[in-house]
């Protein structure tokens, strides 16, 4: 797809989304409730851009090659695809991965399309990677903090080795790679065989160098795997802030520990549901299972929810600006 079509569909897409999320919660709403959070709806906002520069960070340990001069990338460039990447993502209807193409498109004109494409795919495995780690190092907040039933703990248990299971295969896709064997097995499903063969057999050869680029950062390049890893999960840890400033504004009596906890598990639930733009209809439910497991009114969970809800609003909003912004300066025909 020609890239200026692209972005114009995304552009159209973005504010038909942005309007009607804005039409959902009504902009008097809207208002009433960042009145009602005061001086606390800025450190709100503001603690997501602490995580966008953390998700940047590791994006960059990702790209960076000392082999590959043009690969040192200006951090404001990857921080200005970190965030567009995510504007697009929340808007993207069906599996959130608009912004990937997008970042895809524009790292091209500099990387050349099979980094820029390992490098895209192997910063959003490791964004799904810092997600199950997270969520393993919650289960023992869990059980440390939360007073647990039989059945909360055998779920606990459950999802522990689920998570473990998971861990180890993400390990071993970070040593074999998987885009080869992935084809490899679309080649037996019915419908679809003769397509993945023909894919496959076209694009073998850059197959196997996305599969390369893979190995290569977890085997030879530990040390940024493993800070690209560190940063993304602080990244994770943070995202309780908003939870805890949101609770403090309505005089809700949360700890740190209970926001992570209610982060982690709220996270999880709209993970597990993740076909529709920002989560519509599910944050909410997951927040007020969150809040009553550690024994919060569940209701609070509709402000917080609402309160996330306008945070993400505002980051489209600056996204979609910075992309038009970055357009108008040239940004987006050469990345500097």
């Amino acid at each position: 797809m020609n890239s200026k079509l692209y972005k114009l569909i995304f552009m159209i897409l973005g504010i038909f989304t942005l309007g009607y999320m804005i039409y959902k919660l009504g902009l008097a709403e809207i208002v009433s409730d960042i009145e009602k959070t005061g001086f606390w709806f800025f450190p709100i906002i503001g603690s997501w851009l602490l995580i966008y520069i953390l998700n940047a960070m590791a994006f960059r340990q990702i790209i960076q090659e000392p082999a590959l001069p043009h690969s040192n990338l200006p951090f404001l460039t990857v921080l200005r695809l970190t965030v567009t990447g995510y504007a697009i993502n929340y808007i993207t209807p069906f599996v959130a991965l608009g912004g990937e193409p997008y970042r895809i498109m524009e790292l091209k004109k500099t990387l050349g399309i099979h980094k820029a494409t390992s490098s895209v795919l192997l910063y959003g495995m490791m964004h799904v990677f810092s997600h199950i780690i997270f969520w393993l190092l919650s289960i023992f907040l869990i059980l440390a903090v939360v007073p647990l039933d039989n059945t909360l703990l055998a779920g606990c248990i459950i999802a522990f080795f689920i998570g473990l299971g998971i861990t180890f295969w993400f390990l071993s896709i970070y040593k074999k790679g998987f885009t080869v064997s992935t084809f490899k097995m679309l080649q037996k499903v019915p419908f679809i065989k003769h397509k993945a063969t023909k894919f496959l057999e076209e694009k073998s050869e850059s197959l196997h160098e996305v599969d390369d680029q893979i190995r290569i950062l977890y085997a030879e390049r530990k040390s940024r795997f493993l800070k690209s890893l560190l940063y993304e999960i602080l990244a994770r840890v943070i995202t309780c802030a908003e939870i805890y400033f949101t609770a403090i504004a309505i005089g809700l009596n949360m700890s740190i520990m209970e926001a992570l906890i209610i982060s982690s598990a709220s996270s999880l639930f709209a993970n597990i549901i993740f076909f529709f733009p920002m989560q519509l209809g599910v944050r909410e439910g997951g927040l007020a299972l969150a809040l009553r497991s550690v024994g919060l009114p569940a209701e609070a969970g509709i402000f917080i929810g609402i309160i996330m809800r306008i945070r993400e609003i505002v980051w489209i909003m600056i996204g979609f600006i910075w992309i038009r912004l970055a357009r108008q300066k040239g940004v987006d025909s050469k990345l500097q």
